[in-house]
C-alpha cells in the first residue's frame, strides 16, 4: 500500500487554549484527507485558564479561522486592549503604557526617538514621549475606535488586542474545529508506548483501555508536560535567576467604573499585580516571589487592592519561568505550558502558543515521508528565539528601577543580566538604537515605551536628526502632538464602542441587575 495515500495522524493531548489553538489551525490550514486530529482532554484535569490578555497577533489567528469578531467577543465577554498600563515600575507614583502602535513617525528617514531625544537635549521638548503615541493618548481617555486602513493616516498608527476569558475562548474553538472534523476523545492518559528502536512515541492507552495511535504527537497537557517532560525526557531550562516570581494568585472581581482599553500591570513589595476589564468581570492577579513574601501575606495583598467584591477564593499557581531544551523531540511536539512558561507581564502566553502553532503548521511533515530532522531544528530554532527575546524583554522590565530599600526590587537591580539584553542596553544608551527583529517580538516601539517608562535615557542619538533646526523640530513635535490628541477627542468611549458592537447579553443582563 502507498502510505503517502494514509493521512499523518495527528494525536493532541491536553484540550485548553494551547489544545483547542493548535486543532484548529491544522484543521484550518491543512487538507482534511492528509491530516486527520484527534485531541485528548479530560474534563477531571482542570485548566491553567488565568490569561485572559493578549497581543494584537491573536486577532490575525482568528482572521485566519474566519471568525467573526463581533461574535467571539460577545462569546468570550471581551473587551478590546490598546496597551498596557505599568504603575509604580520604575519608582512610586509612576506610570506609563506600552501601547500596541508607533510613537511618532520618521522625519528625514531617522526614526522618531532620535528627534525625541535631540530636542529633550535642546530643552525644546515640553512633553512626555506618551504623547507621541496615538494608542497611548486614546487609553488614556478611555477612548476606542478601529484603526484606519489608510495607512497614510495617523488613526492606521495603532492597533489593539483583547481581553476575554479564556476558557470561554478554548471553548468557542472547541466548537468551531469538532465541526470541521477534529475528534474529540474524553479521557485520561495512563500509559504511553514507544518504538523500542527509535524512541518515537507509538501510542496512548487512555484509563477507559482504549488505545490511540498516532503519527505525531502535540503535548499541550499544561506544566505536567506529560509527553515531552515526562516521556521524552527533555530537560527543563530554568530561568529563575532572572525571574524570579514563581508564584501567582488569581480571582476575578465584579466590575466597577469604566471599561478601561487595557491591561493594568502594579508593581508590589514582591511582584505585581494585574488588572483586566472584562465585560462580566474584573480579572485580578499577583505574581510573585516566594522568597519575598509568602502566599498569605500575598493573598491579603492582592484582596486589598481589589476594586470590587471578590468573586470566590484566590487561586494559587505554581511555577518555574524557563522552557525546555528543545519543544520538538522525535515525534512529540510540546505547545503552550508544556513547551515552557514566562510570566504574564506583557501577555504573551497565548502570543507563544499561536507562535508555535503556526511554526508547526508550516513545517508540518508530509503524509507518508517521515519526519524529517532538518524541519524540527528550525522549529525549535524559531521557538528558542522567541522565548529568549521575550524573556529578554520581561527582565527589562525589572531591573531598570528605582525601588530602593525593598528586597526583590534591589535584587533584580543587581543581578548579572542576559548578554543579549546587556547588549541591547548599551546600544540604546549609547546612541538610543532600538531592536528591529524581523521574526518575534517585541517591535522598536515596544522597546522604546519601557525603555523610556523605566527611566532610561540615551546619552547620544543618530547624529542625522540634526538635519532640521531645533525651532523646526519643536513645530513638528507640537503638531504632531495636537494632531493625535484631536482625532482622539473625535472617538467614543470605549465602554460606548462596546456596547454597541459586541455587548454581551450575560453582561448586559448582569449589569441591569446590579442597576
Amino acid at each position: 500500500m502507498d502510505n503517502r495515500s494514509q493521512p499523518l495522524r495527528v494525536v493532541i493531548v491536553g484540550g485548553g487554549t494551547a489544545g483547542w489553538m493548535s486543532a484548529a489551525a491544522i484543521r484550518r490550514q491543512l487538507r482534511t484527507e492528509d491530516y486527520s486530529v484527534t485531541l485528548i482532554e479530560s474534563d477531571e484535569i482542570g485548566t491553567v485558564g488565568v490569561g485572559e490578555a493578549t497581543l494584537p497577533h491573536i486577532k490575525i489567528f482568528n482572521d485566519m479561522l474566519g471568525l467573526d469578531e463581533a461574535q467571539f467577543m460577545r462569546a468570550t465577554r471581551a473587551t478590546f486592549k490598546l496597551g498596557i498600563q505599568f504603575c509604580d515600575w520604575d519608582r512610586p507614583g509612576d506610570c506609563y503604557i506600552h501601547p500596541f502602535g508607533a510613537f511618532g513617525e520618521p522625519w528625514g528617514g531617522v526614526e522618531f526617538q532620535h528627534h525625541f531625544f535631540r530636542a529633550l537635549r535642546a530643552g525644546c521638548q515640553r512633553f512626555s514621549i506618551q504623547d507621541y503615541s496615538y494608542g497611548v493618548v486614546a487609553a488614556r481617555n478611555n477612548a476606542f475606535g478601529f484603526p484606519d486602513e489608510d495607512r497614510k493616516s495617523i488613526g492606521s498608527t495603532y492597533s489593539y488586542a483583547y481581553h476575554f476569558d479564556a476558557g470561554l475562548y478554548a471553548a468557542y474553538l472547541r466548537s468551531w474545529a469538532i465541526e470541521r472534523g477534529v475528534r474529540r476523545i474524553e479521557g485520561r492518559v495512563c500509559d504511553v508506548s514507544r518504538n523500542p528502536t527509535t524512541g518515537d512515541l507509538v501510542d496512548l492507552t487512555l484509563k477507559s483501555g482504549e488505545r490511540v495511535t498516532g503519527d505525531l504527537f502535540i503535548d499541550c497537557s499544561g506544566f505536567r508536560s506529560l509527553l515531552l517532560g515526562n516521556i521524552m525526557g527533555v530537560e527543563w531550562q530554568d530561568w529563575t535567576h532572572w525571574l524570579p516570581c514563581d508564584r501567582a494568585l488569581a480571582v476575578p472581581c465584579k466590575r466597577l467604573g469604566a471599561l478601561t482599553p487595557y491591561t493594568r500591570a502594579a508593581a508590589r513589595r514582591a511582584g505585581w499585580t494585574w488588572r483586566i476589564p472584562l465585560q462580566h468581570r474584573t480579572g485580578n492577579g499577583y505574581v510573585f516571589s516566594s522568597q519575598f513574601i509568602n502566599d498569605g501575606d500575598a493573598q491579603d495583598a492582592l484582596l486589598a487592592a481589589l476594586e470590587g467584591t471578590a468573586q470566590g477564593q484566590p487561586r494559587l499557581l505554581r511555577f518555574s519561568p524557563g522552557r525546555r531544551e528543545r519543544a520538538w523531540c522525535g515525534n512529540c511536539v510540546a505547545i503552550g505550558l508544556a513547551s515552557g512558561f514566562l510570566e504574564p507581564l506583557e501577555s504573551t502566553s497565548i502570543y507563544l502558543i499561536q507562535a508555535a502553532v503556526i511554526d508547526l503548521v508550516n513545517l508540518m511533515p508530509r503524509p507518508g515521508s517521515g519526519i524529517d530532522p532538518r524541519l524540527v531544528a528550525e522549529f525549535n530554532r524559531l521557538n528558542e528565539m522567541q522565548y529568549e527575546r521575550i524573556r529578554d524583554f520581561l527582565v527589562l522590565h525589572y531591573i531598570a528601577n528605582r525601588r530602593v530599600g525593598e528586597p526583590l526590587w534591589d535584587y533584580v537591580r543587581s543581578m548579572p543580566l542576559p548578554e543579549s539584553l546587556d547588549h541591547k542596553l548599551q546600544l540604546f544608551r549609547s546612541r538610543a538604537a532600538l531592536p528591529n527583529y524581523q521574526y518575534g517580538l517585541f517591535a522598536r516601539d515596544s522597546w522604546l515605551a519601557v525603555l523610556v517608562g523605566q527611566g532610561i535615557v540615551p546619552d547620544g542619538y543618530d547624529r542625522l536628526a540634526d538635519v532640521f533646526t531645533v525651532a523646526t523640530l519643536d513645530e513638528r513635535l507640537v503638531n504632531f502632538r495636537n494632531r493625535i490628541q484631536t482625532n482622539v477627542d473625535a472617538m467614543s468611549s470605549h465602554g460606548a464602542f462596546i456596547a454597541e458592537y459586541c455587548r454581551a447579553s450575560e453582561a448586559a443582563a448582569s449589569e441591569e441587575a446590579a442597576a
